[in-house]
């Protein structure tokens, strides 16, 4: 299977914005959660996580090829097929027939949401935040409108309300707060939160 730092280096050079990079690794991190919560592969789902927007600069105009072209991206690659149809699931080309496609479908949207908390939070981190704080801007409709409540609602699919699937998510993201830029500040502007991985 193709190795995470190899996934990486793909994600390194495919995607320029910052911001989608941090996107990707903030989905990795709670697929991963989520995975080891119901016994799954950390590192299968964790590679649908860092892979599910490979191909988003060069198909934001073209949103029907989405996901089709990052299967193209990864022909003559070890990405099991597994990995690929979560990617195609997410970008709306396949039903949601796996653990791992309904995972992926809710939880793409709900790191938006997240982030958005964070920074609009005096704090302007993770560590500021909670699933009640993030539960709050949820019911908030204009707060991250692109945000898709109906994708992020989709949780109860995994047999998680919201409560419980903000609170995995916001954890697992705040695992790699330094990366995503969103650890605690200290007094003088340091940071001073974040375990980074």
């Amino acid at each position: 299977m193709l190795s995470r730092d190899d996934a990486l280096e793909l994600v390194n050079r495919n995607l320029t914005k910052k911001n989608l990079v941090k996107h990707t690794l903030a989905v990795e991190v709670i697929m991963r959660a989520i995975a080891r919560r119901f016994g799954e592969s950390e590192d299968l789902w964790g590679l649908a996580g860092l892979l599910h927007d490979l191909d988003y600069e060069r198909t934001m105009n073209s949103p029907e090829l989405h996901g089709r072209l990052t299967i193209d991206m990864l022909a003559g690659l070890d990405v099991p097929q597994e990995v690929k149809d979560a990617v195609l699931a997410h970008a709306g080309h396949r039903e949601r027939n796996s653990l791992m496609d309904k995972a992926i479908c809710c939880i793409d949207p709900a790191t938006g949401l997240i982030v958005a908390s964070a920074l609009m939070h005096p704090s302007k981190s993770l560590a500021g935040i909670d699933a009640d704080f993030v539960g709050k801007r949820y019911k908030e409709k204009r707060f991250a409108a692109g945000a898709n409540r109906e994708a992020i609602a989709g949780c109860s699919e995994l047999g998680l309300d919201l409560h419980e699937f903000f609170s995995v998510s916001i954890e697992a993201m705040n695992g790699i707060s330094r990366e995503l830029e969103l650890q605690e500040r200290g007094p003088a502007g340091n940071s001073s939160g974040g375990t980074g991985r």
